[in-house]
């Protein structure tokens, strides 16, 4: 039996309301990577300040990067990306050393009390940058335990590469490799990108890496205000150094972020935009960007898997952290795997720990490319979507006034 007219009507519509409800939800939920920094608070958009690499050397008298007031309210992204509760469930970096080179830290920093070692002017950091990175790399976090940094059991040597402007010095860079040398520090993060290359500085790293330190450096300098549309690509230093594991920037979705400085021979990416870290003053957060902030978390890896397998040299710790990378054009650091998983004579990882719990945060570039497919799909199913609807309200009344046009007098015929 046939329902009525009335009954197919309020049928059709339902189920093409049900439809009209669901095709949306067919859309991956990250076909499209963020299209700029995430706030530090995600949805809420919570606006952090930002933190700068060097301050105007012309500027001899301004004042260093003031306390920040505002705090970060949950998590940020990198941090999960990189799957940090997770990783420290399984090593912390205790017993690592990791010898960081750039504007200096304040040793009395929010989560950083006890465990930093200074050399010299790199007790004082005006700038704040140094202190920043030292949080991504060994912060504890302090009064924010989920802001933690990758290594939290690690300690800090630092060391200055840059004059207190925060503008990168040659000879400071060199002093700084030589004497996280002889401290035997065994991660040495360069947060500093050379435009030229240094025979006392290749000698250095050389030195380094033969003194068992895994040498790991930001691809580029933080690109210039002056935007990067004409700068040609050239390789900086000392991530172009033979061994050193060169590290650059990445946005949620896996591509380096608009106004990259470009450059060749790159090893990792890691997350390097709108990442959050304390400062050298107060207990306030920041919003950090820039290869220097992606190499400072790679360092932090380096740490742990260098606590995990202490017996390993530094030639199979940096081949953990490249060949364990998500796959993409500049492979992603994956620092949990880098840790666990199990490494063949060839270097080639034999099995993971982490294979039968995936990490929640994979990488998207096979979905960045369904976004097109599925945005037609959307579009093409909301259509047919309201031919249903249109055909269950009008199809019904015109079949009721007999096929005749609205209005047109005359009863009704059914």
């Amino acid at each position: 039996m046939r329902p009525p007219a009335g009954g197919a009507a309020r049928l059709l519509s339902g189920t093409g309301l049900a439809a009209a409800l669901l095709l949306p939800m067919a859309v991956p939920a990250q076909a499209a990577p963020f299209s700029r920094p995430p706030t530090a608070d995600g949805k809420k958009g919570q606006e952090l300040p930002g933190m700068p690499s060097a301050l105007d050397p012309d500027a001899a008298n301004a004042p260093c990067t003031p306390a920040s007031r505002e705090k970060a309210k949950k998590q940020d992204w990198s941090r999960q990306r990189l799957d940090l509760d997770r990783l420290h469930r399984d090593n912390t970096g205790a017993g690592v050393t990791v010898a960081l080179i750039g504007t200096g830290v304040a040793a009395d920093a929010a989560g950083l009390k006890g465990r930093v070692t200074a050399v010299g002017a790199a007790g004082e950091d005006c700038v704040g940058h140094g202190t920043f990175l030292a949080g991504l790399i060994a912060g504890n976090g302090g009064a924010s335990p989920r802001l933690a940094g990758v290594a939290p059991g690690a300690k800090i040597l630092a060391l200055r590469g840059t004059g207190p402007r925060g503008q990168a010095n040659p000879d400071l860079v060199v002093q700084a490799v030589r004497a996280a040398t002889e401290a035997r520090a065994k991660v040495i993060a360069v947060a500093v990108a050379l435009p030229r290359r240094d025979k006392a500085l290749t000698q250095a790293v050389a030195d380094a890496r033969r003194a068992g330190a895994v040498v790991i450096a930001a691809a580029t300098p933080d690109p210039p205000a002056r935007g990067t549309e004409e700068v040609p690509s050239r390789v900086y230093w000392p991530a172009g150094e033979p061994g050193v594991v060169s590290v650059a920037d990445m946005l949620p979705g896996g591509a380096r972020p608009d106004g990259s400085l470009p450059t060749s021979g790159i090893d990792l990416a890691a997350p390097g935009a709108g990442v959050v870290s304390g400062g050298p003053r107060g207990d306030g957060h920041y919003l950090g960007a820039g290869a220097s902030v992606a190499a400072a978390q790679a360092a932090g890896a380096a740490a742990v898997v260098r606590a995990a397998h202490p017996d390993e040299s530094p030639k199979v710790v940096e081949r953990r952290l490249t060949a364990t990378a998500y796959p993409a054009d500049i492979p992603q650091l994956d620092a949990y795997a880098a840790v666990t998983t199990v490494l063949g004579d060839s270097g080639a990882p034999t099995g993971a720990r982490h294979a039968a719990e995936p990490v929640a945060v994979r990488d998207t570039s096979a979905a960045d490319r369904a976004t097109g497919r599925a945005t037609l799909f959307v579009l093409l199913g909301s259509a047919a979507v309201l031919a249903i609807l249109w055909g269950a309200l009008v199809l019904p009344r015109a079949r009721r006034r007999g096929w005749r046009p609205a209005g047109a007098g005359g009863p009704a015929q059914d």
